[in-house]
């Protein structure tokens, strides 16, 4: 499965390591291109990665300080549910219980690589929602956001 990854400029460490992690795990991770500055603004990022991960039916993960930012912007692209992530539960949850397919990390929140390297190991690694509660629940906001 592809894997696009994204960042604003607080996030441009972590993004290159979790890069080259992803990369030595075989997985499939591509960079969304656009450049980083320190007048870069987060939304242009999270809409990007958003309609890329939409179009081709695959899984994303955004970082920038807090991980808010970004949450907020991607789920404004329809078709997208990101949950924002401070702990391997939340990335379990956001995907299996809610049928999240981006993952939003703040670089400034979750300092620890090796925790970070396996909420997202979780967030790939996860099956959408099986269970039917789970599955009417993200239905409802598909049909809402329709």
């Amino acid at each position: 499965m592809k894997i696009y990854i994204g960042c604003d400029h607080r996030g441009l460490a972590l993004k290159k390591e979790l890069i080259a992690y992803l990369k030595e795990e075989n997985r499939e991770v591509l960079d969304i291109g656009l450049e980083n500055s320190e007048a870069d603004d987060y939304p242009m990022f999270a809409f990007k990665l958003g309609e890329l991960v939409r179009d081709n039916k695959a899984l994303g993960i955004l970082i920038c300080g807090s991980g808010v930012g970004m949450s907020i912007a991607a789920n404004k692209v329809k078709g997208i549910r990101c949950v924002r992530a401070v702990s391997i539960d939340d990335a379990f949850k956001g995907k299996n219980h809610n049928g999240a397919n981006v993952i939003a990390i703040g670089s400034e929140v979750t300092t620890d690589i090796n925790i970070v390297k396996e909420m997202v190991d979780t967030f790939i690694d996860t099956n959408m929602p099986i269970k039917e509660a789970y599955q009417k629940r993200v239905k409802m906001i598909e049909d809402y956001e329709a």
